[in-house]
């Protein structure tokens, strides 16, 4: 496929519509057994349109921005202090999160 995203065991594929995605699963699921021994869990695999996001690593990108996942975010604000603002903030950088950072930096 053209259009992927990779980073460690997850993964994102892109394409133009979902019977390219549909016809490639079982070359993927294949492919994992064969060569690495690895199966895909069946509740983790799903087919969207972009426009609904992508959510992935913590994030949900939609067309023209990315935010953090609300999972994510109420983690984070559960678990904040003085010792991890910067990594928060850092997270914080990779998204549109201005009001985000701003409630952060208010605590």
């Amino acid at each position: 496929m053209k259009h992927y995203i990779r980073y460690t065991d997850d993964a994102v594929i892109l394409a133009n519509a979902p019977a390219e995605l549909r016809w490639l699963l079982p070359f993927i699921e294949q492919w994992l057994w064969s060569e690495r021994r690895l199966t895909i869990h069946p509740n983790k695999t799903s087919i969207h349109k972009f426009s609904q996001g992508v959510d992935f690593l913590g994030y949900v990108t939609l067309p023209n921005h990315r935010v953090l996942r609300t999972k994510t975010k109420r983690r984070m604000f559960k678990r904040v202090n003085a010792m991890n603002m910067p990594s928060y903030l850092g997270v914080l950088k990779h998204c549109n999160g201005f009001t985000l950072r701003r409630l952060l930096t208010l605590r």
